[in-house]
């Protein structure tokens, strides 16, 4: 059964699995952080990925006074 509005496979239907196969990747090896697609003229130019890294402390930090270990 056909879905409604949906193109039959085409000459872009490679490039479009190209860069879907490339979206799971990164999204998949990802844990914080954002994945962002850029389109020009109705094409995925250009996939950008930008990692966080999420630090736990046991409480806040405070930089109004010198740490226990700090030398005069």
């Amino acid at each position: 059964m056909a879905i409604p509005n949906q193109k039959p496979p085409g000459p872009g239907a490679q490039e479009t699995r190209a860069w879907l196969d490339i979206v799971r990747e990164q999204v998949g090896s990802l844990e914080y952080g954002v994945v962002q697609i850029t389109v020009h003229n109705a094409r995925v130019t250009q996939i950008d990925r930008t990692e966080r890294t999420r630090l736990t402390s046991p409480g806040p930090i405070s930089f109004a006074t010198q740490p226990d270990n700090w030398r005069d």
